[in-house]
């Protein structure tokens, strides 16, 4: 386990992940470097956290090179939800790509542990179901997620490059869908979408017939995940999934919604696009 007065970055660190890594970080009594463009982040994540003595704030893109000392390393940055790095495919995967490669150059020059946000997403549209980490994916590498999906891959393609060329110490986690406080009202997922839609009193959108299921986890767990696997033997590498295996259909989402929020919303079925 790394020790209190460990120098931490976190890249992507006013975003829903990030800021919550940082507050566990903050809380666990370390030093943490927050770094983040401000691209989807918003600073009032860590508004609690700027007069912190132990806190640091830096605007910077991590597309460009960052020249810091540090001791460990959990690389979130780049937009995850569809609105976001749809809007500048070129940009997430520069994000991912050029990030990766910055992150892994900085961590070989300090000498320090790197973690690597995944996602479900490098798995695709998949065959088998629940995906293990073992299997490779049935992926599209031209379609309009693609800056995502194949930009997260090729991030771990240089994660373990790294490892197995320099013998960097490298983790790679996988996170599945997570919600909680500080994710973005309009980043276009599911959860976010019923919730706000509830909120304003519109018609609860359901595309299909409400059976198709999702895992969602709570994001004090996905952190906690996180931080178990970056205190993980040096030897383990991941890739490991993070997420809940315990699985809702869309009409039981929607139905908890209405019961937390109230209202007058309805449910309302539209046909799958």
């Amino acid at each position: 386990m790394f020790q209190n007065d460990s120098r931490v970055l976190v890249t992507g660190g006013v975003g829903f992940l990030g800021s919550h890594l940082c507050d566990r970080l903050i809380e666990s009594g370390r030093d943490v470097l927050c770094v983040d463009n401000f691209y989807t982040g918003n600073k009032a994540n860590v508004a609690g956290l700027l007069n912190h003595p132990r806190f640091e704030l830096m605007r910077h893109d991590v597309t460009f090179p960052l020249y810091v000392e540090v001791d460990r390393i959990f690389n979130l940055a780049c937009p995850a939800s569809p609105v976001h790095y749809q809007s500048d495919p070129v940009q997430t995967t520069k994000t991912s790509v050029h990030g990766a490669i910055n992150m892994l150059g900085l961590a070989k020059r300090v000498h320090a542990r790197i973690l690597q946000a995944s996602t479900s997403e490098v798995y695709g549209d998949p065959e088998i179901h629940p995906q293990v980490e073992g299997y490779w994916g049935r992926v599209n590498p031209v379609g309009i997620r693609s800056c995502y999906d194949e930009g997260k891959r090729c991030a771990e393609t240089l994660f373990f490059d790294y490892w197995r060329q320099h013998q960097l110490e490298i983790k790679v986690m996988r996170i599945f869908n997570t919600y909680g406080p500080r994710m973005h009202p309009n980043d276009g997922r599911v959860v976010s979408n019923f919730i706000v839609q509830a909120l304003r009193g519109e018609a609860i959108t359901i595309y299909g017939d409400g059976t198709q299921t999702r895992s969602f986890c709570y994001v004090d767990d996905l952190v906690e995940g996180m931080l178990r696997l970056m205190d993980s033997p040096s030897e383990f590498t991941g890739p490991v999934n993070i997420g809940n295996p315990g699985e809702f259909t869309m009409l039981q989402l929607a139905e908890t919604v209405l019961k937390l929020v109230g209202g007058t919303s309805k449910i309302v079925f539209q046909p799958l696009p």
